[in-house]
């Protein structure tokens, strides 16, 4: 059956003859009987012995409204038998309502899809099931540096792709409930990113230890273990999260903190420059920020002084406060990555090196696996990571490109001010908000995006939405996502294991497809050592030691504990930048110590006289009379 609009020329009726003698006769469905500014609504007929034809009238797929040079594309979003009955044997009326979302025309020999509608449907307009041709020509990225991550839940045999460029420099972000496949697909994008994109460093905040297993040819693993942060490089805020371990901070001992950490700054430039900088209080610009070695053992030899200083008896529980919470820190196995280092030097080309992969050494990515790490270490490791990705980039004048990617980013950065790290929030903020100016971007995967911040979640210009049951999480998506896409959003709660609905700058439209299956070895959380479920009663506690398990909870760190606590040998191995696929360690050459004689030379430490940071100045009766 062919139809002939009234205006039309003999070309547009020859070419439509053509299309028509291509097609079959059952792409003609029914017709327009009704239409506002975003919605139409088509009446056709069907019946039981007409499956062929009636299946491509049910909810998700794309039809197409013949308007002669133009058709609209739609997406049926509903489905109803007006009188609600159904009658055998003969055909049954029923109304389709039908969300439009663009237009294809044709321009030469292809197809090509604009958003938006120019001319809306008339009554009566023919509407029928959308040619493959233009299908794709909806999902066509127009010559943009694309990426197959899946096939379209419509028609398997159309790749869905997104637009590498686009998706990174405007944020992108993947939500989902536990169990639909939320870090396959995050493994799998980030697989076709770094093969679009090999000049990029990819750092991941994993607190489920399962990336680097998925990403074994790009990733390097940085634990507790390997982890070497110096304590240095903590900003005030970061470095009293620490100290009092995520309660409320005591105001005079900030304070107290923020007058000293410049002064021991100062001091390690100057080592001889202590009386004078007491008399003037000069401490060069330096602030308790600026990213500057410094000596704790300084830091609590001059609480010390000032104790004995106190004219008021009552101020001196502060002090005394300060210093314990400073030596419990250095003393506490878990912080060995702050306070552990053999020796106090300007190491910050070493550290960012490591952690952002400069030189790469052919792998770009950087797993930061957080499982069985104190919340306030992984809150103030966390902000000091998101700070230093925004300023490499920043101050690299674009030569340097970074993905920070934040699974179970709510943590972070809740929608309540008053919960998760400050600092945190804003350094992740930062990098949402500027962070494409400079080239470092953010991937953003978390479970209940009703609770992540709203802003955070806003400046996504890419979203994957994965299966979602909560309310509040869909109506914080409906937000998000385009007038005339919006009904695509009533599938999120039946939407099956691996599939999503794609929308944003980094796809052409919105679209509902199904990520690519990954091979075993490249799933997320896969262990090298998978063993067999026991079979028999006699081998389910063969493996189960109880007692290292046991001794693992008590101290979590007994090996390190000794190195912190005990004086570590100066020209010993220390962390340097890790090979390639490894974990060793590259020692730097050995000094030989001058071992400090004298209470003078313990209270001003040179390079001469080093010692660790976490010991403290020996009382001058120590020494005797030497």
């Amino acid at each position: 059956m062919m139809f002939v609009e009234r205006g039309t020329t003999q070309g547009e009726t020859t070419s439509q003859e053509r299309r028509a003698a291509d097609q079959p006769r059952t792409r003609l469905l029914g017709h327009v009987v009704h239409c506002d500014g975003s919605r139409a609504t088509i009446a056709a007929e069907t019946d039981t012995d007409d499956s062929g034809q009636s299946n491509y009238w049910t909810v998700g797929k794309m039809i197409s409204i013949n308007l002669g040079a133009i058709r609209t594309v739609g997406l049926v979003y509903a489905v109803e038998r007006p009188e609600h009955r159904w009658r055998d044997g003969e055909a049954n009326p029923i109304a389709i309502s039908v969300e439009l979302v663009g237009e294809v025309r044709d321009r030469g020999a292809e197809p090509v899809f604009d958003r938006g509608i120019t001319e809306y449907p008339h009554i009566g307009a023919p509407a029928h099931r959308i040619r493959s041709r233009d299908l794709q020509a909806v999902y066509d990225l127009a010559g943009r540096q694309q990426a197959v991550i899946g096939k379209l839940s419509q028609d398997e045999s159309i790749d869905a792709c997104i637009a590498v460029d686009d998706t990174l420099n405007r944020h992108f972000a993947v939500v989902g409930t536990t169990g639909v496949g939320k870090s396959s697909a995050v493994s799998l994008l980030l697989r076709k990113t770094i093969a679009s994109r090999p000049d990029l460093r990819v750092l991941i905040l994993d607190p489920h230890n399962e990336f680097a297993s998925a990403l074994p040819e790009y990733a390097v693993r940085i634990d507790t273990n390997t982890l070497d942060l110096p304590f240095w490089l903590f900003r005030l805020e970061e470095l009293v999260e620490v100290l009092f371990r995520g309660r409320e901070p005591v105001t005079e001992e900030v304070e107290l903190l923020r007058e000293i950490i410049p002064a021991a700054k100062h001091l390690y430039r100057n080592p001889g420059s202590a009386a004078s900088l007491r008399r003037s209080n000069d401490t060069g610009g330096l602030t308790a920020d600026t990213p500057v070695p410094y000596r704790m053992a300084d830091v609590l030899k001059e609480i010390e002084e000032r104790t004995g200083q106190l004219a008021n008896k009552s101020d001196r529980p502060i002090y005394r406060s300060l210093r314990t919470r400073i030596e419990a820190a250095q003393n506490d196995p878990r912080y060995r990555f702050m306070f552990a280092s053999r020796l106090i030097e300007d190491s910050i080309h070493e550290t960012i090196g490591r952690l952002f992969r400069i030189p790469s050494h052919g792998k770009t990515v950087t797993c930061f696996e957080m499982a069985g790490m104190p919340p306030e270490v992984v809150n103030s490791v966390c902000s000091v990571m998101a700070r230093l990705a925004f300023d490499l980039a920043l101050w690299s004048n674009g030569k340097l490109n970074l993905l920070v990617v934040c699974e179970e980013a709510h943590r972070y950065m809740p929608a309540d001010p008053r919960l998760g790290f400050a600092p945190t929030r804003h350094a992740l903020a930062r990098i949402a908000k500027e962070g494409r100016k400079y080239g470092c971007y953010l991937g953003v995967v978390t479970q209940r995006p009703g609770e992540l911040d709203p802003t955070v979640l806003s400046q996504c210009s890419t979203v994957f939405a994965m299966r979602l049951a909560n309310d509040q999480d869909k109506a914080i998506i409906r937000s998000a996502i385009a007038d005339s896409s919006a009904s695509m959003l009533s599938f999120l709660s039946a939407m099956g294991r691996r599939e999503a609905i794609a929308f944003g700058e980094g796809v052409a439209t919105t679209m509902r497809m199904k990520f690519e299956q990954l091979p075993a070895h490249a799933l997320p959380g896969q262990r090298d050592d998978a063993k067999k479920k026991a079979s028999r009663p006699e081998d389910i506690d063969n493996d189960v030691d109880l007692a290292s398990i046991v001794a693992n909870l008590r101290d979590a760190g007994r090996s390190m504990r000794s190195q912190v606590q005990s004086p570590p040998d100066i020209g010993s191995p220390v962390p340097a930048d890790m090979q390639a696929g490894d974990r060793d360690y590259r020692p730097r050459p050995a000094r030989t110590p001058v071992q400090p004689e004298t209470f003078e030379q313990w209270s001003r430490p040179s390079d001469d006289y080093a010692r660790p940071a976490s010991y403290t100045v020996p009382s001058r009766s120590h020494f005797g009379n030497r």
